[in-house]
């Protein structure tokens, strides 16, 4: 009887160091598979035929994530101010590149970083309104087939709101990056603001800094994860601070008062609340406006309660 219950235990044995066996092979097969970072280079821009065609002749396989973030730039960079057709459009055939795009969990190559944040900045109109998202028309024409359109002398662009976000998320972990696009942001709220006229009252009043303050919170809210540590919120400050301002009167340029006052205050701020003065901005800004225009205590109270819901509200949307 012993004998007989050993001679049938022991295949049973064989198959079970067998299963294992094939299990280990699986599981080592799957990590060769998966578990490794298999993005392609450069998240694969120079291989995309479309952005060949758009960026232009620089760009190529093989070709360093580095030239290719140079040649971006240098296809895109608006000319006295203006953007064409082509430029416009290379910049969405980038963001909607197989390799960015939809991507889930997006990283961008390290070299790429500063230079689409250089790009988004250099669109920075078409930036804030994609931050913001209250205008129609960025919604309607953020398809990828939909093309750039022309205002006032200049070409502008939608992007699918979903790509957006990735893209700005993406490159936000790179704090020089976010940096550039958050001094784009505060100068362009800043000349909002400047543009409001003096003898604007309710909602003409207060559709300007509510909306500069929702784009900001949007900003927030997408960087909050990297916004965390200490190290990456004092290198985007520290990059703030290098970029060089006009500190002149209120009269003489709004827009720059403005922008030199914030950056200012920030110089000003413990280690420790840098978070917070980051998340107050749009606050802060529409403060200072609201001092220089001389608006009545009781209408810039509520203007501020308005501004700060707008700009928690984006916050919270955006981090979720």
């Amino acid at each position: 009887m012993t004998g007989k219950t050993t001679r049938r235990t022991a295949p049973l044995k064989i198959w079970s160091v067998l299963l294992a066996s094939l299990a280990l092979v699986g599981a080592l097969g799957a990590w060769l598979t998966f578990g490794r970072d298999t993005a392609a280079p450069c998240n694969g821009l120079p291989e995309d035929g479309r952005v060949q065609k758009s960026v232009g002749a620089d760009v190529h396989p093989g070709m360093s994530c580095a030239a290719l973030g140079q040649a971006i730039v240098k296809a895109t960079a608006a000319e006295q101010g203006r953007h064409s057709q082509e430029q416009a459009q290379a910049v969405k055939d980038v963001f909607f590149s197989p390799g960015l795009g939809y991507t889930k969990n997006l990283r961008i190559d390290a070299a790429l970083r500063v230079p689409l944040a250089t790009v988004l900045a250099d669109f920075a109109d078409d930036t804030h309104e994609l931050l913001a998202g209250l205008d129609s028309q960025y919604v309607v024409k953020g398809d990828p087939d939909d093309g750039p359109w022309e205002t006032s002398g200049t070409y502008h662009l939608a992007v699918d709101n979903l790509v957006f976000r990735n893209v700005v998320h993406a490159v936000s972990g790179d704090p020089q990056a976010y940096a550039i696009l958050r001094l784009a942001e505060t100068r362009y709220v800043a000349q909002q603001l400047a543009a409001v006229p003096g003898d604007a009252t309710e909602g003409a009043l207060s559709l300007t800094p509510t909306k500069n303050a929702r784009a900001l919170g949007i900003l927030d809210g997408v960087a909050d994860t990297f916004a965390r540590d200490q190290a990456w919120r004092t290198a985007v400050r520290d990059r703030l601070l290098r970029e060089p301002t006009t500190q002149g009167s209120y009269q003489e340029d709004p827009a720059a008062y403005l922008t030199a006052t914030w950056l200012q205050g920030l110089r000003n701020t413990p280690e420790a609340e840098l978070a917070n003065r980051l998340r107050t901005q749009g606050v802060d800004i529409a403060r200072t406006w609201t001092q220089e225009r001389n608006t009545d205590e009781f209408t810039r109270q509520a203007l501020l309660a308005e501004v700060d819901r707008s700009a928690l509200s984006a916050y919270r949307e955006a981090k979720s």
